[in-house]
């Protein structure tokens, strides 16, 4: 069976994701004056350019306005975009040398392949901004950081994706959240909290999707619901398949046999604080 565009992207995520919680990507941003919640902001949407509050909401999506508000655009006051990239960069690879060890040192093969797929990417970067300001960057030099870029234009172009689909749904950012939780797969108040959400502001929205049938009395997704779900994902995945059509079946299971034990490595080092260990 071949693997799918889900499959590849998720078992390698742990790479990319870490950056938002490692310390010292935290060190960085605060080294340049920015907190927590601007350093995120702020070194995501740096590959954009210094650009206006109102960009990051729309290509953010899900966080509340009001947080991003606060971060930008005064985040361009401290620090400038090509100071944040590089602050990034920087975090990355120390963080991933950090949690993977000597695992680190041997990673050419799958950095080869990941950009295999992040290249057929870019090649199509139409109606995928935040992909696409990622895109335009230089590629890095060392494997380590190949990998790391490579995986970052995967999970923005995926990403982008995921957004049309919402859309086309008629989902805002927080009803998305809302419908994230009621699956079951994430907690309300880890969504809740990390997006910058009230809960007054929550329970409208679950109200809200209560009323459209979406979700259920008992806060779980309705048969209606979960269908709803499923025709996200489903045009998620749809979007996002073209970019691994250059790797072939066997390509694929190498894909996965060299990246999951960098993704447990990961894991297991602490540096994302809500995965399973």
């Amino acid at each position: 069976m071949v693997l799918s565009a889900r499959e590849l992207w998720r078992i390698l995520e742990p790479l990319h994701g870490m950056i938002y919680f490692a310390p010292e990507a935290q060190e960085r941003y605060a080294a340049l004056g920015l907190d927590r919640s601007a350093g995120y902001f702020a070194s995501r949407a740096a590959a954009m350019g210094p650009v206006s509050a109102e960009v990051v909401v729309a290509t953010f999506y899900n966080f509340n306005p009001v947080i991003v508000h606060a971060a930008i655009p005064a985040a361009w006051e401290k620090a400038t975009p090509a100071a944040l990239l590089e602050a990034r960069l920087d975090a990355v690879d120390h963080a991933l040398r950090r949690g993977l060890g000597e695992l680190a040192d041997d990673v050419s093969e799958l950095a080869d392949l990941a950009r295999v797929a992040a290249d057929r990417a870019r090649l199509t970067p139409q109606g995928r901004p935040l992909f696409a300001a990622h895109a335009s960057l230089p590629w890095p030099e060392d494997p380590l950081l190949v990998l790391w870029h490579a995986q970052t234009l995967l999970r923005e172009y995926r990403g982008d994706g995921h957004l049309a689909a919402l859309l086309l749904e008629g989902l805002s950012g927080l009803e998305a959240l809302v419908v994230h939780a009621a699956s079951g797969e994430v907690s309300v108040e880890g969504l809740r909290r990390s997006r910058g959400w009230s809960e007054e502001e929550w329970a409208a929205a679950t109200e809200g999707l209560r009323e459209r049938g979406v979700v259920d009395a008992g806060g779980g997704l309705s048969e209606s619901g979960v269908e709803l779900r499923a025709r996200v994902e489903g045009r998620t995945d749809a979007a996002a398949e073209s970019v691994y059509a250059g790797l072939g079946a066997v390509e694929r299971e190498r894909f996965v046999e060299l990246a999951r034990p960098l993704s447990r490595a990961v894991v297991a080092s602490g540096m994302l604080p809500f995965a399973k260990r």
